[in-house]
């Protein structure tokens, strides 16, 4: 069953606190009791920028309203697909923080085919939040 602790979440950002200056990101994690959240605040990557033009959905590619997107105070990414949805440097950080955001004894044995989920916690991350957007420090 999916639990998340003040000890998971120690290691958790003890694994991320290099790969954050690295890239001279400033975030904050919140746990609950199942999962992990990472919102990232500021920071010099451009998220949106290094979106590509246009995404599969549904079978076809659509284009990607970059200005839409900026005027978010939120986006979610997706820990599955993030290859798909960003190039350049804030793909190599996320390929840097998935694996971090994993640090605490994480396993994942769900099988969705017979409906049995199994992992050790749930984690996000997000660019910006509900109340303050992203700020990029260029």
């Amino acid at each position: 069953m999916a639990y998340m602790s003040q000890d998971r979440k120690a290691k958790i950002v003890a694994a991320m606190k290099p790969i954050m200056a690295k890239y001279g990101i400033k975030g904050t994690f919140k746990c609950d009791r199942h999962s992990i959240t990472f919102r990232i605040k500021s920071g010099a990557i451009d998220f949106v920028a290094d979106m590509p033009d246009q995404v599969p959905q549904f079978g076809q590619w659509v284009d990607v309203d970059k200005d839409a997107i900026r005027n978010k105070y939120t986006i979610d990414v997706n820990p599955y697909h993030y290859h798909t949805f960003y190039t350049g440097v804030s793909k190599e950080f996320l390929d840097e923080v998935i694996p971090a955001m994993k640090a605490a004894d994480y396993y994942d044995r769900s099988d969705i085919q017979s409906d049995y989920f199994d992992t050790a916690y749930y984690y996000h991350i997000n660019v910006g939040s509900w109340d303050s957007p992203y700020v990029l420090t260029k």
